[in-house]
């Protein structure tokens, strides 16, 4: 029997899955949480066969709770399962050690099959998310994007709303030095001068999705 560990911030993701897994004698849900914190505590109390994660999530986020569970020496393998199939995602989450990446539209049978593949230390992708991995070991020469911080997306994507600095810091609860500085960061990491060039290129690089 797998012993499984859910990290979603949205509580009805946690529901249907650990309903899911419930149902099946080869899955025994040992724990359920919300949020990147909440996941290094209860992977290093129960030491868990695979952890499924999802990356973004208010607080810590999904690929730090990676890397410090791997800093941790805590032996569970972490299944990433996010609606996000960007660069931006998908390479720190495997970069951090996780063993396998699949999107929350993967079906039913797919999915434990990619648990099961998990706890057995195979690695699992999305066929999207393989492509990406594929083309960036494609270009050789070219040197990785460093990704964006979860708080620069943040700041971009309410500068990309139409927020001023401080309407930005105010929402974010911080500083508008701070906001500023996330901003000159994200800057350099697009190779842009200026709010509109950093907008349209994080929208360009699928950092930023359209608002519906």
């Amino acid at each position: 029997m797998i012993r499984l560990l859910i990290v979603d911030d949205h509580p009805v993701v946690r529901d249907g899955l650990r309903g899911m897994f419930a149902a099946d004698p080869r899955f025994e849900v040992i724990g359920e949480v919300g949020d990147g914190a909440a996941a290094i505590d209860a992977g290093v109390r129960l030491r868990p066969d695979v952890i499924l994660m999802d990356l973004r999530m208010p607080g810590t986020d999904g690929v730090t709770a990676i890397r410090e569970l791997a800093r941790r020496d805590v032996p569970s393998r972490v299944l990433v399962l996010t609606t996000y199939d960007t660069d931006s995602d998908v390479l720190p989450a495997v970069e951090a050690g996780a063993t396998g990446y699949l999107l929350k539209d993967a079906p039913r049978d797919e999915l434990c099959r990619a648990v099961e593949a998990a706890a057995a230390g195979q690695a699992v992708l999305a066929p999207s998310v393989a492509t990406r991995l594929l083309g960036q070991m494609r270009q050789p020469g070219q040197a990785p994007q460093p990704p964006l911080s979860p708080r620069e997306l943040e700041v971009l994507d309410l500068v990309a709303g139409g927020a001023t600095n401080r309407e930005a810091a105010k929402r974010l609860f911080l500083s508008e030095a701070t906001v500023k500085r996330h901003l000159l960061h994200a800057y350099a990491k697009l190779g842009v001068n200026d709010r509109a060039a950093a907008v349209a290129t994080a929208f360009s690089r699928g950092y930023l999705t359209p608002r519906p």
